[in-house]
């Protein structure tokens, strides 16, 4: 098939969280089973990508938008990147979504509105790509949520011209794609898909909204998540939405790129090992130690975080049993940013507790697989998580994690007190401060237990997070995108 992979941002070039990974390890395992995969993003400020850079494709000036060009580049891993370089919406100083001081750009439906419309044309006899036409345009998260409602309203115009299905993954539901209604005139929604049937929720344009309306198929990134997000509780408003959209809804577990998550040849770290062998686990536990300047004791429980440092990852529930860790001799590392209050109660544990606690505020790649690596154990405690990928980067070097019972996190960890023979982690009897506070106790008893806790590290790194097995369920979600003909009735 000819795959195309429409996302706002991509590792390594952008990445601001999993669909970035996601971007890169995905298309790439597709490209590895024989399909044609194109990868198309924004061309952002300062984005370098190393490949063969091909003749530009020149986009005229469209509605609201100015002229544009496609730029191709063909990156090592056989997939085709397609940058959309329109400078005036593109180049700017702060981030993909957010202006260098936290704020949204004002202009952030057209920005992406392009991007949805652009990735739409491609799967149409129209595509500015010299002959070449998606089979399937896969749209991910509300930047690209458009993508699906553009690909229907070809149908309905031109019925007699082939079309690409449009698949929509949603990687977190609660990043909506919220709009004043009255932006539907620039971007060309039609009046009669401005309703509630179509883009409508709480009277404004939900770009999220039209693509789950108007996709042939939808996945979300773990069938728990897939199953949460259909309930008032975790379905943020659009509960009622997906379960109308349930036969078309599935969830997939994401995977994790094993040529860069790798223990036994991660360059990053300054020891290597794998399963039979720990010795050079302990080593980076000393140099994770050493470098965030904890007393360097290996008898000493070492807890890591690595996060956004947020509610909604639990950081509030890791600093109510901070007291009880300390007290018990542990030690805890902390790396991200997030939260204001949250940093500042961080920093002050570290303050208090020097040779206990280390928090950096930010993201260092290499301290990220350092502490995966060094680290004892991995604390995930997340109020909800659509996936998660750090609890099975910790799997995969030993560490086994502490997670909360929701989305992928269950999905992806058994937990080794119900399951002693095959348990991996440790899942918390509920996404709160009690659950956390036994999930730690029950850790902190099978450490003691060198013989378990080896059986337990064992496990886990023999558990295989790659893409591959994904990557066949999303194929047959192409296919069966490909058979379910008509993203919407001409009723709409």
């Amino acid at each position: 098939m000819n795959i195309l992979f429409v996302t706002p941002e991509c590792a390594p070039y952008v990445k601001t969280g999993g669909l970035g990974d996601v971007s890169a390890a995905l298309p790439a395992t597709l490209a590895s089973l024989g399909h044609d995969v194109q990868v198309l993003m924004p061309a952002y400020r300062g984005v370098k990508v190393a490949g063969e850079i091909g003749d530009g494709v020149e986009l005229p000036a469209w509605g609201p938008w100015p002229a544009a060009q496609l730029v191709p580049v063909k990156v090592e891993n056989g997939v085709t990147m397609q940058l959309l370089a329109c400078p005036s919406l593109y180049q700017r100083s702060g981030g993909p979504y957010v202006d260098a001081g936290g704020r949204d750009y004002q202009d952030n439906a057209l920005r992406f509105g392009l991007l949805s419309r652009v990735g739409a044309l491609v799967g149409t006899v129209h595509s500015p790509l010299r002959g070449w036409v998606a089979d399937v345009v896969h749209a991910n998260d509300w930047p690209c949520g458009l993508a699906p409602l553009y690909l229907a309203q070809s149908r309905l115009i031109s019925p007699q011209e082939p079309t690409a299905a449009s698949v929509l993954t949603i990687h977190n539901l609660a990043f909506q794609g919220t709009f004043d209604m009255a932006t539907a005139d620039p971007l060309g929604v039609p009046g009669h898909w401005r309703g509630l049937e179509g883009v409508e929720f709480w009277g404004q344009l939900s770009m999220l909204k039209g693509g789950i309306q108007f996709a042939d198929a939808i996945t979300t990134v773990s069938p728990t998540y897939a199953r949460e997000i259909q309930t008032p509780e975790h379905g943020i408003g659009f509960d009622g939405i997906l379960r109308a959209r349930a036969a078309r809804l599935r969830g997939i577990l994401n995977g994790i790129d094993t040529r860069v998550w790798n223990p036994a040849q991660d360059a990053l770290l300054p020891h290597r090992f794998q399963r039979d062998d720990l010795s050079g686990k302990a080593a980076c536990k000393a140099a994770l130690q050493a470098r965030a300047g904890l007393r360097g004791d290996p008898a000493a429980m070492l807890f890591a975080v690595v996060s956004r440092i947020t509610p909604q990852k639990g950081i509030d529930l890791v600093l109510q049993n901070l007291p009880r860790l300390l007290s018990s001799g542990a030690q805890l590392v902390v790396l991200g940013q997030g939260d204001p209050a949250l940093q500042q109660a961080l920093r002050e544990a570290a303050d208090r507790h020097p040779k206990q606690v280390a928090v950096t505020l930010g993201f260092d790649e290499g301290l990220a697989h350092l502490i995966e690596a060094g680290a004892d154990v991995f604390l995930m405690p997340s109020r909800f998580e659509p996936c998660g990928l750090n609890q099975m980067y910790s799997q995969a070097y030993g560490t086994p994690p502490i997670v909360a019972p929701v989305g992928g996190l269950l999905d992806s960890v058994t937990d080794a007190s119900a399951d002693p023979v095959r348990g991996t982690g440790f899942v918390m009897t509920g996404a709160d401060g009690e659950g956390l506070a036994d999930a730690l106790a029950r850790a902190q008893r099978a450490w003691r237990q060198p013989q378990e806790w080896r059986r337990i590290q064992a496990n886990g790194m023999a558990r295989h997070f790659g893409w591959e097995d994904s990557a066949m369920q999303y194929l047959d979600v192409y296919q069966r995108a490909r058979a379910a003909g008509s993203a919407a009735p001409a009723s709409l």
